[in-house]
């Protein structure tokens, strides 16, 4: 595989849990084996449970509440994540990205620039600051209260989560944008306050504010080579039903 340094993707905007999970990794192997980072905003093709790497599967009272729903693993730690009214943002940087080296760091400048964006569109949003360690044993990402939060009206609405390989570093997160009928205990950005541009215009704004963030360079990308496709499909094998 042929690759520039930095690459802004913006194939499968919209897609299976199963693919976004793949490309995520994908997205991590060429951070880890090729020196490239990585930088992109997508939304899932349906409502869908990510599990966190380390969990073994849901308990019984969501699994009869989510039975209809896809179900795929992700390669990073944390909660059960319900993705559907959201967007959802990756991030793969290569070893030798200033920010690879410290987790935290690279923790706080995405979700300042995120708390940043939405208050110039009129949402109050900003960061928890104190972490909650009696709800980290919860189940569901968005019930757990982590200092590096994103909230609004003291609602989770922004958490991430982060995977390391050979010193490169994914870190992706999920950011509400509406309430799902599936977990109407979490609402969106568009329910607590009111929004002044739309989805996709907050969405553009958000990847521009996070290549700034990481020192610009980012090079569009719309399209994978055969070669690169075929080792997405590989990978998709590795994020089906973990139940």
């Amino acid at each position: 595989m042929t690759a520039s340094p930095h690459q802004l993707i913006t194939c499968f905007q919209r897609a299976p849990g199963r693919t976004q999970m793949a490309l995520d990794s994908l997205l991590l192997e060429w951070a880890a084996e090729l020196g490239q980072s990585s930088c992109r905003w997508y939304q899932w093709s349906g409502p869908t449970i990510s599990l966190g790497y380390f969990q073994k599967g849901m308990p019984s009272e969501l699994t009869d509440r989510f039975h209809a729903l896809p179900v795929v693993r992700r390669l990073t730690g944390g909660g059960a994540i319900l993705h559907h009214h959201e967007l959802t943002y990756s991030l793969a940087l290569a070893a030798d990205h200033p920010l690879a080296a410290d987790p935290r760091a690279l923790y706080d400048l995405v979700h300042v620039a995120v708390v940043e964006e939405l208050q110039q569109q009129g949402v109050p949003a900003g960061l928890r600051g104190e972490s909650h360690a009696e709800l980290g044993g919860n189940f569901l990402c968005f019930s757990r209260g982590d200092s590096f939060d994103v909230v609004c009206g003291g609602y989770k609405i922004l958490g991430s989560a982060q995977r390391r390989r050979r010193g490169a570093i994914l870190q992706h997160g999920s950011l509400l944008w509406a309430r799902s009928e599936w977990a109407a205990e979490f609402p969106g950005i568009c329910d607590l306050s009111v929004v002044r541009v739309t989805q996709a215009v907050l969405e553009a704004r958000l990847r521009d504010a996070l290549v700034r963030g990481l020192g610009g360079g980012f090079k569009e990308r719309g399209e994978l080579t055969a070669l690169q496709l075929a080792r997405l499909a590989e990978l998709e094998q590795e994020f089906g039903d973990p139940c």
